[in-house]
């Protein structure tokens, strides 16, 4: 075993727990444990061992602060965002059931057509129509949409 695991495997869950206590979130806590041990890994020829508990447990700390000055950084420009302007877009079965010039049966064969894809001839089996029938609804429907749509301002 070489002397890092043996460090690693010594320390790991200790500094696991003081991230953990130092950040209160379990993601954050690791990110923290694996930046102080990769920390000793690149130094640790370096590093006093009689230094080394102490030496992890302020590496952890640092990295603890460095993670609240972020957040709180994070925080301040968030709040100074203004909240954007929510633009709702309806979905098209709404807009179809909203739309005012349409007549029951016109709504109904646009909605089985247009939301839930079905042919002009399952459109006729569902709703006791003949082809034709749907056929002529759904183009005369459409001519309805688009004079709503040319007659509202934009």
């Amino acid at each position: 075993m070489s002397r890092f695991d043996e460090i690693y495997a010594k320390h790991a869950g200790a500094v696991f727990h003081y991230a953990l206590k130092c950040v209160g979130r379990r993601d954050v806590a690791e990110d923290i444990t694996s930046e102080v041990f990769l920390t000793l890994h690149r130094t640790i020829d370096s590093i006093d061992v009689e230094q080394l508990p102490r030496w992890l447990f302020t590496v952890a700390k640092n990295r603890a602060v460095d993670h609240w000055r972020r957040a709180h950084v994070e925080q301040k420009y968030l709040d100074a965002l203004e909240p954007a302007a929510v633009t709702w877009e309806p979905s098209v079965e709404v807009w179809l059931r909203d739309a005012t010039g349409l007549k029951p049966v016109h709504r109904a064969c646009l909605i089985l057509r247009y939301v839930h894809g079905m042919t002009r001839s399952e459109i006729a089996a569902r709703l006791g129509l003949t082809d034709n029938q749907v056929k002529g609804h759904l183009q005369y429907s459409l001519t309805i949409l688009r004079r709503d749509l040319e007659k509202t301002p934009r």
